[in-house]
């Protein structure tokens, strides 16, 4: 019964979605905008397609995502906003990934065979200027069990328990 539940749910949200062009949307606080402009301009490799006063959008094609940024100068702490990621295909596209950022003058950090959310993953990772943590990632092994010793899927600052 489940099984037929799922599969008609499924054609139901393929047939209401199937020619819809979607792009996903994240909306984030920071700081300073200029500050944060020069940060995703080097992490996205490309010009934002909007900057005004306290505002700026990236219209990223690859993967689609409307990515805006609204400028907060009273903005303290990190947000309840966990972290962001991009999962690609492969360890060598994260490889990739890591290096055009570094070529970029961005910081990154890899967590190899990390597991991370009950998967096992290899990812690296870059912090824009108020924290937000964003991570490229593949998925190397999927649906680990929990472990007795662990009591979520990542720490508070975003970072995996390395296998």
């Amino acid at each position: 019964m489940q099984a037929n539940t799922f599969a008609l749910t499924n054609m139901i949200f393929e047939l209401i979605f199937a020619d819809m062009n979607m792009k996903t949307h994240v909306s984030l606080n920071v700081r300073n905008v200029e500050a944060s402009l020069d940060f995703y301009r080097r992490m996205l490799g490309l010009e934002p397609s909007k900057v005004r006063r306290g505002y700026a959008k990236f219209a990223v094609e690859n993967p689609p995502l409307n990515l805006a940024l609204n400028e907060v100068p009273t903005l303290t702490g990190a947000g309840a906003l966990s972290h962001l990621g991009i999962q690609v295909e492969s360890t060598d596209a994260v490889l990739a990934q890591r290096q055009r950022w570094a070529d970029a003058g961005l910081v990154t950090r890899d967590e190899m065979k990390t597991d991370c959310c009950y998967a096992t993953q290899d990812k690296t990772w870059v912090h824009d200027p108020d924290g937000n943590a964003w991570e490229v990632f593949v998925v190397l092994q999927d649906n680990l069990p929990e472990r007795p010793e662990t009591t979520g899927c990542c720490g508070t600052d975003g970072t995996c328990a390395t296998a």
